[in-house]
């Protein structure tokens, strides 16, 4: 296998926007990734496994248990991947490892194991990335065969220790960008949108309909997520008793907004984001968008860009989407390349704050904005969000990641109309604002990035 699920040097529509499980991108859908390209890196080696060791590092052994990291441990190790598996599919299996006490690694033997024999290290903060993750399998006499030290960097995105870099060529495509004055410099001179210059580089890999129907592929699940969200009540998984909201402001909505309104539009993004990111804290299926923790925002602001904007009585809604999400993939890379979208590296400025700066990007695009005032609407929001902490109670994607979805998603909206309201020019470019969330995120106290030891995670009562 290759090292495909390393962030390669163009990070495209596809890299970004995955369809996974939740309830999150770097403590679930990376885990089990990773443990999955373990396993089929094994060989002929797997057969003589009888013994397996998994230890999880930083963050993964902090918050694991409330982000699922343990289940999608061992289902990876099955050889289940994120983007085909069921979450009624997870329960089922866990619960079969757990009665067994035996983990059946994929396309090998049985061997003993269950998520209590995982060895938690939460106060060792390896020097690459703090979401660790080691495997080892041995045989029968004891000998070590084999052993992988991953790394889960953010967006469902996994390295590989020692793995040689990779050989693909940025050039590959024809317009590489690393900033965003680079990809104001490409639209410029070649007289293209931001969403053109991604569509061209991603024809390189698919065709032109391709593009299209993987992008709609990912819109489709996004309106599936939120449907889902909508149709599902009761109290959500993981102790805090925090009840689903979703399907009761849906009904309060239809009936006091049955013509779809304008007056109503935040009631109804803040429903969307509220339907995405419930159904993500419960192990629902959910777009990476860049993050699971993130996952609402966009489709939160499409939602808005669907319904309420020009657009959306002059054109159709899948040009809609795919103009927003192409635009939104090309802000989404550079926060990727040039800082992170890691909760745990560079706290929630890295997941909720790139998605609300992505989105009123995208927003702006299909608002009419010029490529700088898509730039600078992706500027404003996340000026805004700099300095946002990953602090969630009880290790659970829920409090405050729910509500905060769907105040970024608000925060998006406003930055895309004001920079409207300006001529794309403005003092602080979106490569400052970045450098600046990844000084921010490299200066922040460990307790606030995605361990649960600090913030609302140790002032709120969980109980």
């Amino acid at each position: 296998m290759t090292d495909a699920l390393a962030p390669p040097p163009y990070i495209g529509v596809f890299d970004l926007f995955t369809i996974g499980i939740g309830p999150s991108s770097s403590h679930t859908v990376g885990p089990m990734r990773a443990a999955a390209d373990f396993v089929a890196r094994l060989g002929d080696e797997l057969t003589a496994a009888t013994g397996l060791a998994v230890t999880l590092y930083g963050s993964l052994a902090a918050t694991g248990e409330g982000h699922g990291t343990f289940a999608a441990v061992l289902l990876g190790l099955e050889g289940c991947r994120p983007d085909d598996i069921r979450a009624d599919e997870v329960a089922a299996r866990t619960a079969r490892i757990e009665r067994d006490g035996t983990v059946v690694l994929a396309g090998g033997p049985a061997v003993p194991f269950r998520t209590s024999d995982i060895v938690r290290e939460p106060f060792t903060v390896l020097e690459r990335h703090t979401n660790g993750i080691r495997f080892a399998v041995t045989d029968a006499e004891g000998a070590q065969i084999a052993s992988a030290l991953y790394f889960s960097v953010g967006g469902g995105f996994i390295v590989r220790d020692g793995a040689a870099p990779t050989t693909a060529d940025a050039t590959a495509v024809p317009y590489p960008f690393a900033s965003a004055d680079e990809l104001l410099t490409l639209c410029r001179r070649e007289g293209l949108s931001i969403a053109e210059v991604v569509r061209r580089n991603e024809c390189t890999r698919r065709t032109d309909d391709a593009v299209d129907a993987g992008i709609l592929a990912i819109r489709d699940a996004m309106h599936e997520c939120v449907a889902a969200g909508i149709a599902s009540s009761g109290v959500l998984p993981g102790g805090l008793d925090v009840r689903r909201r979703a399907p009761g402001w849906h009904d309060r909505l239809r009936a006091e907004d049955p013509d779809r309104d304008p007056r109503f539009w935040q009631e109804w993004v803040n429903l969307v984001a509220l339907a995405v990111n419930e159904e993500n804290a419960a192990g629902g299926r959910v777009v990476t968008a860049p993050t699971n923790g993130a996952a609402g925002i966009i489709p939160a602001v499409l939602h808005y860009a669907e319904q309420y904007s020009p657009a959306a009585g002059t054109g159709s809604r899948d040009d809609i989407a795919i103009e927003f999400l192409l635009t939104a993939a090309a802000i989404g890379a550079l926060y990727k390349t040039r800082a992170s979208i890691s909760g745990a590296e560079v706290g929630c400025q890295g997941e909720v704050g790139s998605a609300s700066s992505m989105a009123a990007g995208a927003l702006a695009a299909v608002l009419g904005g010029t490529p700088e005032q898509v730039e600078n609407a992706a500027e404003i929001a996340m000026e805004h969000n700099l300095g946002l902490t990953c602090d969630p109670v009880g290790g659970l994607v829920q409090i405050p990641c729910i509500e905060r979805n769907a105040i970024a998603a608000g925060k998006a909206i406003n930055a895309a109309k004001m920079a409207l309201w300006g001529d794309g020019t403005h003092r602080v470019s979106l490569d400052t604002v970045i450098e600046t969330m990844r000084q921010t995120g490299r200066d922040m106290s460990d307790k606030y990035k995605e361990t649960a030891m600090g913030g609302l995670a140790v002032n709120v009562v969980e109980c």
